[in-house]
């Protein structure tokens, strides 16, 4: 019964901070799972496959989100909605860490493991 409350990944946050992992987390664990269709415009999935996609998706996403997207039923619409919503983290967010890494230096740091864990 406790491995039905266990997620695979990180839920996405209201704030949308996780939500470049989150992307590519849902993307692998639909396709893993055979749903990988179900989020791409001119599917041919069935009521049942959608049905799976759409509890996979709800269970991995915060609480605010669910009510938010209750009405929302199928996969493709969920996540185009989702999408609509925090797809924005692309210009801001990945531009700027793609800027520190490349301008990451060991110097700037007092200790291996504090640059290690800045890399990481």
């Amino acid at each position: 019964m406790a491995n039905l409350a266990k997620l695979e990944f990180a839920a996405l946050d209201l704030s949308g901070d996780n939500y470049l992992s989150w992307v590519l987390d849902a993307k692998i664990h639909l396709r893993a799972n055979g749903l990988g269709q179900t989020i791409v415009d001119e599917n041919d999935a069935s009521p049942e496959e959608n049905a799976k996609a759409m509890i996979f998706l709800r269970r991995h996403i915060h609480e605010a989100l669910k009510s938010e997207y209750v009405v929302v039923d199928e996969p493709l619409v969920l996540w185009k909605a989702l999408g609509e919503r925090y797809d924005h983290q692309k210009t801001v967010t990945l531009p700027r860490a793609r800027y520190e890494w490349t301008h990451l230096r060991f110097q700037d740091f007092k200790s291996v493991s504090e640059y290690n864990s800045a890399m990481h």
